[in-house]
């Protein structure tokens, strides 16, 4: 790789300035479309819901398996770049998120939809890490700042604009157009690359650790399948679920002794003695955790319970991205100071984001959701810089392409992780509210005679007795929806003490 970037950095003022602005709109473009895939999809989880006949737990697998495929191959990318070259990476990922995306319009059951998701995070998993590389080899170092900005904040607009694009597409015409919108942009992206990307430096016939790429592959599907089925099929009453743990142990169990006893690991686990290194780990494991849960919970709650429709789901998901923008921009200035500073300021206002949440009801109003949503944008992008700063700055250079690696994967893990949890959290309680709520219409309750009280609910009718039970169902699925949102703002809170420990260099 060393050979690879240097040549690129010798070679980039060779470059025309139209050629080189030609690639970064190309590799922008290609990058961006799938940031705006996983927004896009969370405005579609309640219309898809529906569609395909799927419970609440089934429909987040659409979510959680595309995170999961991306964080098992982002590891992957700096391999293949050594193995088939840049060129020929970008132009097989963008060609092969772009068919998967049709294909995910084109599903007509859920598990389809969810392989193709799997395909899409698979092929797209390499865009970034290996669009920004692109982007700082074609620019010369004097022009970095300029070329990352561009690339930076494209990456961040896009998934501003695809919910409000894909919430109204969804609306009028249904949600596999949310999809469809993809293949323009993605003609577009691959054509340009085709002419303009070249393969530069020396290709390095790096190895892989297929045994720690596999062993670690099969306990991270393991225990995503243990905690995405484990309520569905109750847990370790049921045998798949006990295959499952057993598989995601044992895996895990290969994976650590390989780790430790071979001479070229798939994680070096050298990485793990460098104290800063390990708290980012931990950090950016619960800042994975805070990233995706809201877009997973807040559209069904907001569709099923407040009956908002997905054009304006679509744009209180779009205020997000809107929300991370101005944290980049004041990620800017607070980098200049100590990093736990931004990150403190950026998890506290994660704790007041889930407590604002923990606050909602069924009346809640647009303003109020708004409002949080672009809460949460500010504090991802307030966390990101400093967070990613502290962790690498004690780091030997030698280890920063694999500690990245590993920085991402666990980053997409804890996304994949939480939304589980969250979604079983949501479910169960849910469940136990609406058994203990019911247990108060009886004919023994003296209040259910008030003919004020029930208004148009009726316990004598069938009619009424439906109704009844209707508004017993959301308002149990609504204190489910709180205590979801307790967790989130409980888990914020628990990392703030890590921060602390984190050191900061004189230098």
């Amino acid at each position: 790789m060393t050979a690879i970037a240097d040549n690129g950095a010798d070679g980039a003022e060779a470059i025309p300035a139209f050629r080189r602005w030609a690639i970064l709109i190309c590799v922008t473009l290609a990058t961006t479309q799938y940031a705006m895939a996983i927004l896009v999809v969370s405005v579609l989880l309640p219309q898809m819901q529906g569609s395909l006949s799927a419970t609440q737990d089934e429909i987040a697998w659409v979510m959680i398996f595309n995170i999961l495929a991306t964080a098992v191959i982002t590891p992957m990318t700096g391999w293949l770049e050594g193995r088939f070259g840049r060129r020929s990476v970008m132009l097989i990922s963008m060609a092969g998120f772009s068919l998967s995306t049709v294909a995910c319009g084109m599903a007509t059951n859920l598990p389809l939809l969810v392989l193709f998701r799997i395909a899409q995070g698979t092929f797209g998993a390499p865009l970034i890490p290996l669009g920004q590389a692109i982007v700082l080899d074609t620019f010369p170092k004097r022009q970095h700042g300029l070329a990352t900005g561009v690339f930076g904040m494209a990456v961040v607009v896009g998934p501003v604009i695809g919910p409000m694009l894909g919430g109204v597409l969804a609306e009028q015409y249904g949600w596999p157009w949310a999809f469809y919108m993809f293949i323009p942009f993605g003609i577009v992206a691959l054509i340009g690359m085709a002419l303009f990307l070249t393969d530069k430096g020396v290709r390095q016939r790096t190895g892989l650790d297929w045994t720690g790429f596999l062993t670690l592959s099969v306990a991270v599907v393991g225990l995503q399948l243990l905690l995405s089925r484990g309520q569905r099929q109750d847990w370790f009453e049921s045998p798949e679920i006990i295959i499952e743990a057993v598989l995601a142990l044992l895996a895990f169990h290969l994976f650590v002794v390989h780790t430790l006893t071979a001479k070229q690991p798939f994680l070096n686990p050298r990485l793990l003695l460098d104290r800063n290194f390990v708290l980012g780990l931990v950090i950016v494991g619960i800042y994975g955790m805070l990233n995706f849960t809201p877009m997973v919970l807040m559209p069904p709650m907001l569709q099923g319970i407040l009956g908002y429709p997905d054009s304006i789901i679509g744009l209180l998901l779009g205020l997000r991205g809107a929300g991370a923008i101005a944290g980049f921009f004041v990620a800017i200035f607070v980098s200049r100071l100590d990093p736990r500073i931004g990150m403190t300021l950026g998890y506290l206002i994660q704790v007041a984001s889930g407590m604002y949440m923990a606050s909602f009801d069924t009346n809640t109003t647009i303003f109020d959701v708004g409002v949080n949503s672009a809460m949460q944008g500010l504090a991802i992008g307030v966390i990101w810089v400093p967070l990613t700063m502290a962790t690498f700055a004690t780091l030997n250079p030698r280890y920063l392409a694999e500690g990245s690696a590993i920085y991402h994967l666990l980053r997409n893990l804890g996304s994949s992780i939480f939304i589980s949890l969250s979604v079983t959290l949501v479910i169960v309680s849910t469940a136990t509210n609406y058994a203990g709520m019911t247990e108060f219409i009886s004919d023994y309750n003296k209040a259910l005679a008030l003919p004020w009280l029930l208004g148009a609910w009726s316990a004598e009718s069938t009619q009424g007795l439906a109704a009844l039970s209707g508004e017993i169902g959301r308002q149990a699925a609504m204190i489910g929806y709180i205590n979801a949102f307790k967790a989130y703002a409980f888990a914020s809170l628990a990392v703030l003490p890590l921060i602390l420990l984190v050191r900061v260099p004189k230098s």
